[in-house]
């Protein structure tokens, strides 16, 4: 899951990045309206975390040009403006939640997995293939029930994977969703994590299949099935 921060205060919005990448999500963050609305037109994101009082282009206007694109993703309010007529104009052109400095990380993290889940397979938050399932606001994964450990990257390339069971996913769609902006990337770091989580969830009776020149497929192994 990939998170656009876009907030003025270096050491919030470190600590934001901080508490986020260690909760597993790809993390950008960006320091003004004008960066963050040329992220958002180019880079497709599953949350937003967005301050109004952003310099050069300010919050409101932000959601305003976001919400004229097509897919949309859910918008955070995180602002020290508490006045009700404020709140209600975020909300009302289309920002999903709102929070007022100060808070508590424990329940932004907790609103973050709220939003992230409202936008993914219609609110549902158990994404299920064969006997491979994967919660996706607990960061569990089982297989007949039995937890299986998977570390930070393995949970998230086999989350990008299961979202798109049945189509091929490239190399960079999955460094996409992974990696922030600010994160080095090796040239065979899906490879290796690929290959660790094919083994880890063999005996869920699903594969991930490489599609040589495209990327990977997970699918149901159609041999173990008795198909």
């Amino acid at each position: 899951m990939r998170i656009l921060i876009a907030e003025d205060d270096p050491v919030l919005a470190d600590g934001l990045t901080r508490s986020l990448r260690s909760g597993e999500y790809a993390v950008d963050c960006v320091t003004d309206g004008v960066a963050a609305d040329h992220a958002l037109s180019t880079q497709t994101y599953d949350l937003v975390i967005l301050d109004l009082g952003l310099p050069r282009i300010d919050g409101f206007e932000i959601i305003k040009r976001l919400r004229r694109r097509s897919p949309t993703p859910p918008v955070l309010v995180l602002t020290a403006r508490d006045a009700l007529q404020d709140r209600v104009r975020g909300l009302d052109l289309g920002a999903d939640d709102y929070m007022t400095k100060p808070f508590e990380l424990p329940e932004l993290e907790a609103r973050v997995r709220a939003l992230i889940r409202r936008g993914m397979a219609g609110g549902n938050s158990l994404i299920i293939n064969g006997k491979l399932n994967l919660d996706t606001t607990g960061r569990r994964v089982t297989v007949d029930n039995l937890p299986l450990d998977l570390s930070a990257r393995e949970l998230g390339v086999l989350e990008v994977l299961m979202m798109r069971s049945g189509r091929v996913v490239s190399k960079d769609q999955l460094a996409e969703k992974l990696y922030g902006w600010d994160e080095d990337v090796g040239a065979n770091a899906i490879e290796v994590c690929v290959h660790r989580l094919r083994k880890k969830i063999e005996p869920s009776g699903v594969v991930i299949r490489t599609i040589r020149g495209l990327g990977y497929l997970m699918e149901k192994n159609m041999e173990k099935s008795g198909a």
